[in-house]
């Protein structure tokens, strides 16, 4: 069953076309990767269909739902797109604890579970501008799940992590898979891609790859 479905999606910047007629769909319950060079068009096209950016022709549906129609962002949704922003003088639980509130759907419980799944301590005081670049990805990946939402978007999220860091969380994407989540990944790692995808697309120059 179709979980998103992306017709004939145009999205141009003046006179510059990023996406050209993009045609996909993917199941409910599975791992979708997108592959691509920079600038390829993969960011713009997950932006389309978190909302963030409108579609100039097309339509992009999550879950039922028309976006920028039916709604302006898909209802449950966990995202990272480029590099996560904080509040670079707070803690890291501080910084989940702001975010959540904007919401009120949940409390530090399931911050505290999120922060622990992503290989975080929650009661760490240090300030995120002590974090390194694995730790802030990290912090982004908790933040993205903590209120358990039915789709992920995460636009790659082994950025920053050590060997160490890039299994725990494949081991993370591959156990949300296991409870049903829908996830959307891009990695320019194509071990990352083998692993945990059930169906891989490349897009070049704003297209679907055949």
């Amino acid at each position: 069953m179709s979980y998103i479905e992306i017709d004939h999606v145009t999205k141009k910047f003046g006179e510059d076309t990023i996406l050209n007629d993009i045609n996909l769909t993917i199941d409910r319950g599975t791992v979708c990767g997108i592959s691509g060079n920079n600038g390829s068009g993969k960011t713009v096209l997950m932006k389309c269909i978190c909302g963030f950016l409108p579609v100039t022709a097309g339509r992009i549906c999550v879950g039922g739902r028309r976006i920028g129609v039916d709604t302006d962002f898909p209802e449950s949704i966990g995202v990272i797109i480029e590099a996560p922003g904080f509040l670079t003088n707070l803690s890291g639980m501080r910084n989940l604890e702001i975010l959540a509130g904007l919401r009120g759907k949940i409390s530090g419980k399931e911050i505290r579970t999120a922060m622990e799944q992503a290989g975080l301590n929650p009661d760490l005081k240090k300030a995120v501008s002590k974090y390194s670049l694995g730790m802030r990805q990290r912090l982004g990946i908790a933040q993205a799940i903590m209120e358990d939402p039915e789709f992920l978007i995460l636009d790659e999220p082994f950025n920053g992590l050590d060997k160490h860091g890039v299994g725990d969380i494949r081991a993370l994407l591959l156990e949300l898979k296991a409870q049903g989540k829908t996830i959307l990944l891009a990695s320019h790692n194509s071990e990352d891609i083998r692993i945990l995808c059930d169906r891989v697309f490349e897009i070049d120059g704003g297209r679907i790859q055949k």
